[in-house]
């Protein structure tokens, strides 16, 4: 996965089109409520405008059915404008001949952000001639959008074809990290895989078996792994069609000789929380005492034991989902833990990674996500990463001395 970045080329003239994911979450004003993955871009434009270089700014924002002022760009173009102490002006489109013109009136270190790439269906259909507007707004390409490396986009593979096509820091940084995680970790490496389905994470289940020295499971997919065992999870979220995959999944762990570690304890629930001020009844129950009518939500005090003592000699460990329903106060508990955990490993020297998704924002929300050594941008493109799946809009960037 050795790509050529931005540092492997002449900038100094050079009108920059960048890929960047803007996607960031807006309350119902229109306001920014989570400004990290504009930050996280902030190296690469930085570096592009500090070397002489016109850049054109790219985004997709939400899912969008046409052009939308609730999912307009506009409040990205406000933040980066603090952000870079610079005006950056919101182009009235992405494509056309306005938006053109006001690329090409760019001088070096200015800025254009273009409007969001998914008002027009041709974008996500990776349309050829789409694909061909959005060229004439640059010399050269750079993809520094990570979260979306794993769709073949028009923005993000597309036009990779038609520029010179190169990655930026962001990119660059997640694939260094993502990378050596899976191809050269120090050792012992251990993989901590929750969320609510195993169908979510079969692949990467079966990819980490071949590389993982243990993993710890958590997260409602423990459920299917205990119902497949003959264990009474009352009314906790299983996925009965996926007993036999998850009597597969262990089998293979045993066969390479992996640790595959599942909760011994659970905080449970009577009813499921739609919120954090709804009023349940919980207790912690070892597992295999799961009352009727009872729901596991959270890992419990002695898993959370066990999972320190098999992290506490970790020098590598890939974090992806949550230990139970998080989002919720009463069940965060197990995955706080675990952050808590992983801090500890990274102050003494191990490589700590985040696989994106609800993991980074736990671990966001905890405070953490300067305290370890990763924490990726992307959700679903981590999950096929580590599924060793190939990345439309990683492959389509030029190699390394090419």
């Amino acid at each position: 996965m050795e790509k050529a970045t931005i540092r492997d080329v002449d900038l100094a003239g050079q009108r920059v089109l960048m890929r960047a994911d803007f996607n960031v979450p807006l309350d119902g004003d229109g306001r920014i409520t989570d400004d990290m993955r504009i930050r996280a871009a902030l190296p690469t434009i930085r570096y592009i405008l500090d070397h002489g270089a016109a850049l054109v700014l790219m985004s997709h924002l939400g899912r969008p059915k046409g052009p939308d002022p609730k999912e307009s760009l506009r409040p990205v173009a406000a933040r980066l404008s603090e952000l870079l102490g610079q005006p950056v002006p919101l182009a009235p489109d992405c494509v056309g001949t306005e938006v053109e013109r006001l690329a090409h009136a760019l001088r070096p270190g200015q800025v254009l952000l273009l409007e969001n790439v998914r008002f027009h269906p041709e974008e996500e259909k990776n349309d050829p001639a789409f694909a061909a507007q959005l060229a004439k707004l640059g010399d050269i390409y750079v993809n520094d959008a990570f979260g979306t490396a794993h769709r073949a986009h028009a923005s993000t593979e597309g036009v990779a074809h038609l520029l010179p096509a190169y990655s930026g820091f962001l990119m660059e940084k997640e694939l260094n990290f993502l990378g050596s995680a899976l191809e050269q970790p120090q050792r012992p490496l251990v993989a901590i895989v929750g969320g609510a389905k195993v169908s979510d994470k079969i692949a990467v289940l079966e990819r980490l078996i071949t590389l993982a020295d243990a993993i710890l499971i958590g997260g409602g997919m423990a459920n299917t792994f205990f119902k497949a065992e003959g264990l009474r999870v009352g009314d906790s979220l299983v996925e009965d069609g996926k007993l036999a995959e998850a009597r597969r999944i262990k089998d293979l762990a045993q066969q390479r000789g992996v640790r595959f570690v599942l909760p011994v304890d659970a905080v449970i629930a009577d009813a499921f929380p739609k919120d954090a001020q709804t009023i349940v009844h919980t207790q912690v129950v070892p597992v295999d005492q799961v009352p009727d009518g009872w729901r596991i939500l959270d890992i419990g005090p002695q898993t959370i034991s066990a999972f320190a003592a098999v992290l506490a000699g970790a020098q590598t460990v890939v974090f992806n989902g949550t230990m139970g329903v998080a989002e919720v106060p009463a069940f965060a508990k197990g995955t706080d833990s675990v952050i808590a955990a992983l801090v500890q490993r990274t102050q003494a020297g191990a490589t700590v990674i985040i696989g994106g998704g609800d993991s980074a924002a736990a671990v966001e929300k905890a405070g953490a996500a300067d305290k370890v050594t990763h924490v990726s941008t992307g959700g679903g493109a981590s999950l096929e990463f580590l599924e060793g799946k190939i990345l439309p809009g990683v492959a389509a960037l030029r190699d390394k001395g090419a």
